[in-house]
């Protein structure tokens, strides 16, 4: 049987944390068997080094763009307007990492929601796919959702980013849309609640993802992350559902190829 093939769907590898290292980095990606990345989007200041990444390994590194919530200020409106313009200049994978996020702070809160809204719609205005960070503001993800299903248009495709929800929550959102749910290293953590929701999710329904260099997986916790590691994460997933590796694999590529319209 060939090695299992991966896809990490959510690696900041353009990040300056990987800037002494990031051909190596990719290099052991690639023997790990994780042969494409998925790049998302934060804001005007990494957008620069996410393309030129992109550019630099078009067959193995997939450029996204997004206005990140936490990057979401005053000047909001400047940098969603710089998303609208580089949306016009070249091809995207998707739309992201957009979405909602009321941990860090919610003093803009109303100004993600628009934010976020904006890029939905021009997701779906290019049949684009969205990449979706969400972080205690889950009554007003359904808000918003429910404001642009209002309007009777169809949702874009897309995936909830790191996923760490209930089955009820991971039900509620099925319910909206073409909808996967992106599991990282948190799901080897001991605590993690995410555990049990993987049990009963739908293995159709799943993307593997490391969200490098941050969510390092166990047995590497404490180290900065990468995505040479996503196979960690494959092996908990199907020690969870009780499978063979390589069903996770070929399973979570598939939803990853068909989300991103990426080449089999």
């Amino acid at each position: 049987m060939d090695a299992p093939i991966y896809i990490d769907t959510h690696a900041h590898l353009y990040d300056e944390a990987f800037d002494t290292d990031r051909e190596a980095t990719l290099a052991r990606a690639i023997a790990a068997g994780v042969t494409r990345l998925i790049l998302p989007g934060i804001d005007s200041t990494t957008q620069a080094a996410l393309e030129a990444l992109a550019d630099q390994h078009p067959d193995q590194c997939f450029p996204c763009i997004g206005l990140h919530p936490t990057s979401i200020d005053k000047n909001w409106q400047d940098e969603l307007a710089a998303v609208k313009n580089r949306l016009d200049s070249r091809p995207y994978t998707a739309i992201g990492e957009i979405g909602l996020d009321g941990y860090w702070s919610r003093e803009f809160m109303e100004e993600q929601k628009e934010a976020f809204y904006q890029q939905l719609t021009w997701a779906y205005e290019r049949n684009l796919p969205v990449i979706i960070h969400l972080r205690e503001a889950t009554d007003a993800l359904f808000e918003v959702l429910d404001r642009f299903r209002n309007e009777k248009r169809p949702l874009p495709q897309g995936v909830f980013h790191a996923f760490s929800g209930s089955f009820e929550v991971y039900e509620r959102m099925d319910q909206y849309g073409d909808f996967y749910f992106g599991i990282g290293g948190v799901s080897t953590y001991k605590k993690a609640g995410i555990a049990d929701t993987l049990t009963n999710l739908p293995l159709e329904r799943i993307l593997l993802e490391t969200d490098a260099p941050y969510l390092t997986p166990v047995p590497h916790r404490g180290k900065r992350n990468e995505p040479a590691y996503i196979p960690h994460i494959a092996e908990r997933i199907a020690q969870l559902k009780n499978c063979p590796l390589h069903t996770v694999s070929e399973t979570t590529t598939r939803n990853a190829e068909q989300l991103f319209h990426l080449p089999c």
